[in-house]
């Protein structure tokens, strides 16, 4: 029989982490991240990163894998988790898929067949320049005329357009034709969190308000000072892209912080679009004081079965 897979997914501040701790603590777990940001060392406190006390109570993977002016690929990434998700079988212990990207968590699911197209640095920079001359609606328009499945699902996301149209042309054909799927070789359970819009929205903004007292002002312009520019991709994520608005003084910090909360929900309602509640392959939970308890039942059924 095939080893499990447990899967947690939902949308940011949902309550993922905490309750994948839980789990792995209870059974043995170690938990495998699923967060395009979490990545990038010394950008902790904007991707709110496992704290050291949470990695000492519970192994994480694909946590400061690279640099903030590293590239990190889709494909690398489902390379790693691969040999992650492998390592921690292999050990004896259950792995635990966690995070909020929705294209990660499904290219280790689904097992997309990626293409392998080296990052090309000018292409890159000349579509972002052009981007920000002509805004990213330009952007969405330019991967709609080839690629409309990736236009769709990626309409907020600049960085993974122009990976699209790079995709594009240096094969001729879209990147959603080429993301063939062969699934892992695991047996999959599935567990989603969801809550009501306005209480999402009411921790989204809790926890951008953490955010700004933990320091997160100070981690950008930490990051600055060790030569990272605002143009790279990892600081192109909520947090640091409007924090650094203010740090050139290009609106005060309240009005940066107003902009996280509101770009944040944002991105919640389109991660909605990738975590469907229709979706029968998902066990959706509500993200309240009983998740712990269903979460726990189901897992026990599960390993039941091995």
């Amino acid at each position: 029989m095939l080893p499990p897979l447990i899967v947690i997914i939902g949308p940011t501040a949902v309550g993922k982490s905490q309750l994948a701790l839980a789990l792995a603590e209870e059974f043995g777990g170690e938990i495998v991240s699923a967060d395009s940001r979490q990545v990038y060392r010394y950008m902790d406190i904007g991707t709110a990163k496992p704290t050291p006390a949470e990695r000492a109570r519970v192994p994480h993977h694909l946590v400061d894998v690279v640099d903030p002016d590293q590239p990190y690929t889709l494909a690398l990434y489902q390379q790693q988790a691969y040999a992650a998700l492998a390592d921690v079988t292999a050990r004896g212990r259950l792995p635990l898929l966690v995070g909020g990207t929705g294209l990660y968590v499904q290219a280790v699911v689904e097992g997309l067949r990626l293409p392998h197209v080296a990052p090309d640095a000018t292409l890159r920079q000349a579509l972002a320049d052009e981007a920000r001359q002509k805004g990213v609606e330009w952007l969405y328009e330019e991967v709609r005329r080839v690629d409309p499945v990736t236009a769709e699902r990626e309409r907020l996301n600049p960085r993974r357009l122009i990976r699209a149209l790079e995709v594009y042309r240096a094969t001729g054909m879209p990147i959603s034709q080429r993301q063939r799927r062969e699934p892992p070789p695991y047996r999959l359970l599935q567990l989603g969190l969801t809550i009501d819009r306005p209480e999402l929205y009411r921790r989204v903004d809790a926890r951008v308000e953490r955010m700004i007292e933990q320091g997160l002002v100070d981690e950008v312009r930490s990051l600055v000072a060790r030569g990272y520019g605002y143009d790279l991709p990892a600081m192109s994520g909520l947090g640091y892209r409007q924090i650094g608005e203010y740090l050139r003084g290009e609106v005060d910090l309240p009005t940066a912080i107003q902009r996280i909360k509101y770009q944040t929900h944002a991105f919640v309602r389109h991660q909605a679009k990738w975590f469907r509640l229709s979706d029968p392959r998902i066990h959706w939970l509500p993200a309240d004081a009983t998740v712990l308890a269903q979460a726990r039942r189901l897992l026990a059924d599960c390993l039941k079965k091995i």
